[in-house]
């Protein structure tokens, strides 16, 4: 399967990270969580109003804006 966007992935649904298309602060702080190349991530939890959602990634619980998932490509 190709590439998707993080917020794409369905709920429950782990998938690997390919690439991070951001620069700068932004990068800087998806690196510090622990997403970088090749790290499962799973989509756990939405919120109500649909943004932030919770994932799962590394054994932590983070939830991350729909406009920072955006920009992560990821493969289930």
């Amino acid at each position: 399967m190709s590439s998707i966007h993080l917020t794409d992935l369905p709920i429950d649904t782990e998938a690997k990270v390919l690439n991070l298309n951001c620069s700068g602060m932004v990068r800087r702080r998806l690196l510090d969580l622990g997403i970088v190349k090749g790290t499962l991530i799973t989509p756990i939890l939405k919120s109500p109003s649909g943004d932030p959602t919770a994932f799962l990634i590394r054994g932590s619980t983070i939830a991350i804006r729909k406009e920072d998932a955006s920009l992560i490509d990821v493969k289930i």
